[in-house]
């Protein structure tokens, strides 16, 4: 009996030495905050997401894998691609279509955590997530939303949401519970809060439109569709075009096609003030672990599940492949290691979110996802960030990926170096399980980012751009696993 009181009090002791881990994700968040003032999005009220990043390591240029929720929170939270996940719409489930893959909240239940999470973690509902993904999770509390397809925006005033809070509203207030709870238990813990906002429709208490006045609210220069784009790359915004007052304008969504200039104004200025809404909500989880005494004991991760396009190019939402939709904030905080800020401007991947926190936790590192890893339960096609918090500069990835699949059996993969985005569409049979299926190109599209950032000119067919192209190409349909052996030992 002394012995196994002794083995029990050791268990306690080391479990008591690891990290509790805050992972936070806004849905559909662009780089619209205060710390990427240098992207010129528009303006952006973040105070508390500013100051969070200056204690982190601020990834400046992170590139999720699809522009679409389920496909890209799936990935970033199995560590794999989604032509390893199978994942690529709103209707499928990984552990169904890809394989029984361990996923970041899964990964720390295992490892003696407490695993909770609430809001909008995985894509919700029976076919995307099984009501999301059941085994990751010791407690997970559901916070629905009416699906209200009235406006695609509205300001709520104090009184309203006294009565009949915000969603975001509801997540924050389950937080601080399972805060008080969590602190109260001799084990470390795994909390993941999914905020809603700034999904559609824009939603927010009304004394942030204050923060964005309307005369600062400007229209994209580039609203218009790059030039010489093909029109496979383009979305119709079906989801924007949803809403009962988008639709009363008659909008069809085509090709160079735009909305009146104060239906513009209105939706991004309601995006803007619903950014700001999340920034107040983070900060109020914030101060309760603050107040818990728990801040020095705790990692903290900050993410969008992709970017968004507010008018740029005529585009809405997200669903393509452009620098808009799959740029998105990353930031992850880790005492001792972070606090007096670290920016780093190399490219990284969501896929590296995973190995990350694992590693920052004080765990072995991942090991990488051999070719075929559908058999394998735990793995990364990632690679952890945590050199970076010490040397940010540090030579890394030269390339990172992307892609998004159009109706029709076709695939667009995109390549981001630090000069280009290279993107082809190609017609599959079949989805490939690696970029090797890759004969039967559509269209392909070449965008100069040290000229042209904005992604307003294809210069695919530009005859002093082939040498360009085809090194890229190369580049592309070699996919990931190069890049990744080239850093082996960095």
């Amino acid at each position: 009996m002394l012995f196994c009181a002794i083995i029990v009090i050791l268990f306690l002791s080391v479990e008591g030495e690891k990290k509790n881990v805050l992972f936070i994700i806004s849905d559909d968040l662009r780089p619209q905050l205060g710390a990427y003032k240098e992207l010129n999005l528009g303006p952006s009220f973040t105070p508390n997401l500013d100051n969070l990043a200056g204690k982190s390591l601020l990834m400046k240029r992170a590139y999720v894998q699809c522009a679409l929720c389920s496909p890209s929170r799936t990935s970033f939270l199995t560590g794999r691609r989604p032509d390893t996940t199978r994942v690529y719409d709103l209707k499928h489930y990984f552990r169904d279509v890809g394989g029984n893959f361990t996923t970041i909240p899964q990964f720390f239940k295992n490892h003696g955590y407490r695993s909770v999470g609430m809001g909008k973690i995985f894509h919700p509902g029976v076919t995307a997530s099984n009501n999301e993904d059941p085994l990751s999770w010791n407690n997970f509390y559901h916070l629905e939303e009416d699906q209200d397809l009235s406006v695609s925006w509205r300001a709520v005033s104090k009184a309203e949401r006294l009565k009949d809070p915000l969603i975001d509203e509801l997540v924050v207030a389950q937080a601080k519970t399972s805060l008080h709870h969590l602190a109260r238990e001799r084990r470390p813990f795994f909390l993941a809060v999914g905020f809603r906002r700034p999904h559609l429709p824009f939603v927010f208490p009304e004394e942030y439109l204050a923060d964005y006045p309307a005369t600062q609210i400007q229209i994209p220069r580039n609203d218009y569709a790059p030039i010489d784009m093909p029109s496979i790359a383009w979305s119709k915004y079906p989801e924007l075009r949803s809403y009962h007052d988008i639709g009363a304008l008659n909008v069809t969504g085509n090709l160079n096609t735009t909305l009146p200039d104060q239906i513009v104004k209105d939706l991004r200025r309601a995006y803007f003030s619903s950014v700001t809404f999340v920034d107040a909500m983070v900060a109020e989880v914030l101060a309760e672990l603050e107040k818990l005494n728990l801040m020095d004991d705790t990692i903290i991760s900050f993410i969008g599940d992709h970017g968004f396009s507010l008018g740029e190019h005529g585009l809405w939402a997200k669903n393509t492949n452009f620098e808009d939709n799959v740029h998105t904030p990353m930031m992850i905080r880790v005492p001792g290691k972070t606090d007096r800020g670290v920016v780093t401007n190399n490219l990284v991947e969501f896929v590296d979110l995973f190995p990350t926190i694992v590693e920052a936790a004080g765990f072995p590192p991942l090991r990488q996802c051999p070719e075929r890893s559908s058999q394998v339960y735990l793995c990364t096609e990632g690679k952890s960030m945590v050199p970076l918090m010490t040397d940010p500069d540090a030579q890394w990835k030269s390339a990172v990926f992307s892609q998004y699949e159009r109706p029709g059996n076709i695939m667009g993969y995109s390549v981001k170096t630090d000069k280009y985005r290279y993107t082809e569409w190609v017609r599959v049979s079949e989805k490939a399980s690696s970029n090797s299926d890759m004969a039967d190109v559509v269209a392909r599209e070449l965008y100069d980012h040290e000229n042209d950032y904005q992604e307003n000119v294809n210069l695919v067919d530009h005859h002093d751009k082939a040498s360009v192209v085809a090194s890229l190409k190369q580049t592309l349909h070699g996919g990931w696993r190069p890049i990744h052996t080239d850093l082996i030992g960095k």
